[in-house]
């Protein structure tokens, strides 16, 4: 059905009227009601802030009360998919200086949780209440769980071994079936009236699996920058530390080293245990991992940082150097997280790559699939930032 030219027209000038906000009022000759005025309302009192003072501006500012805040927070998850309502809430901490309203537990409560909430939550730790940190707690554990049910089965069934094309098995798993070569053996089971073909034999590969003496260590950097990584990084380490054939650790570092190993086998006391903030030496972090390696040949070191070394730079290269000739294989994530291209320092990226270590962002996501490719010695897969 054609549109008339009419709606579209009258579609067009509410859409700029949700964007200009009050300022495009008479431009468009528009007024919002229903939906759209509330929509209209939570955005300003984020990006304009609250109407009242009757000069016809709206200063920034969502009010220095809880319970207006926590209204706000309903208003955006009524008016918006949860995807925007993050965004929303990280430009209402990072604009508008709103951290400390987290220590609230009213607002904490009525926040979506999501990565960059915890890890607001986890630089603020040393200064919550005590009324607050049940609540915190709870909102990491949430995430965290979240995180564990999206990413940690995908990461062990990576890990679990690629199918062996040299070898056959007429018992494979569902997984494991060559579906091409099953049917090619099953043709005679064909079934005209139903046009399908049943199988009577599968065709498949076993599992190609490494053994036990396989090393992983993930070596995070805890700067604040860093924090979204570092929950993942957590969640990671716990589902990588639950896989018998594999021996995991888990490092943070500033420009001290912490080895959080013990703490794998709960990521939220993990992440409450990680000291965000503070310099960065990427060389003691290194030398730290470099004294628990027994295995260079059956050991990956994962370095997540943005390797803005704060340390000895030609120290951090020529340890990646030394655990190189080693038999060591090293990658550098600059990122580990959903977010676009990192800050880094590029110049010291270059020159890992050029030492046999490439550094390049990864989504968690990607994660599972890059680590299983470092474990079998095959080629990364392509960059995801």
């Amino acid at each position: 059905m054609t549109v008339p030219h009419s709606a579209h027209q009258d579609e067009r000038l509410r859409r700029w009227r949700l964007v200009l906000g009050d300022e495009g009022a008479d431009g468009t000759g528009r007024a919002l009601a229903g939906q759209d005025a509330g929509v209209d309302r939570a955005l300003a009192a984020l990006y304009r802030g609250e109407p009242g003072t009757g000069t016809g501006r709206r200063p920034a500012g969502l009010g220095a009360g809880a319970p207006q805040l926590v209204r706000w927070l309903g208003d955006i998850r009524r008016y918006f998919p949860r995807t925007v309502v993050r965004l929303l809430q990280q430009d209402a901490i990072d604009r508008l200086g709103l951290a400390r309203l987290l220590l609230e537990p009213e607002m904490l409560a009525a926040a979506e949780p999501d990565v960059h909430l915890v890890a607001t939550l986890l630089a603020l730790r040393q200064v919550l209440p005590e009324t607050t940190r049940a609540t915190a707690r709870q909102v990491v554990a949430t995430v965290v769980a979240d995180l564990e049910r999206r990413l940690a089965e995908r990461l062990r069934s990576a890990l679990a071994g690629a199918p062996d094309r040299g070898a056959r098995s007429h018992r494979p798993r569902p997984r494991d079936i060559d579906w091409d070569r099953t049917i090619r053996a099953n043709l005679k089971e064909y079934l005209p009236e139903h046009r399908t073909v049943v199988p009577h034999r599968l065709v498949g590969h076993p599992r190609a699996r490494r053994g036990i003496d396989q090393q992983v260590i993930l070596c995070v950097d805890q700067s604040g920058s860093m924090a979204p990584s570092l929950v993942h990084a957590a969640v990671f380490g716990a589902a990588l530390a639950s896989i018998r054939t594999l021996d995991t650790r888990l490092v943070v570092f500033d420009t001290a080293v912490v080895d959080l190993t013990d703490h794998l086998g709960d990521p939220v006391e993990l992440l409450f245990a990680a000291q965000l903030g503070g310099g960065t030496d990427i060389d003691r972090a290194l030398a730290y991992c470099e004294s628990r390696i027994t295995r260079p040949a059956d050991t990956v070191v994962v370095l997540i940082s943005d390797l803005c070394e704060g340390g000895s730079p030609d120290g951090m290269l020529r340890r990646v150097a030394a655990l190189r000739a080693a038999g060591v294989r090293v990658v550098a994530l600059l990122a580990l997280d959903d977010q676009g291209t990192p800050v880094y320092d590029q110049e010291r990226a270059a020159a890992l790559a050029a030492l046999g270590a490439p550094a390049f962002a990864c989504t968690p996501d990607a994660f599972p699939e890059l680590l299983a490719a470092a474990l079998q010695g095959r080629p990364l897969p392509a960059p995801s930032g």
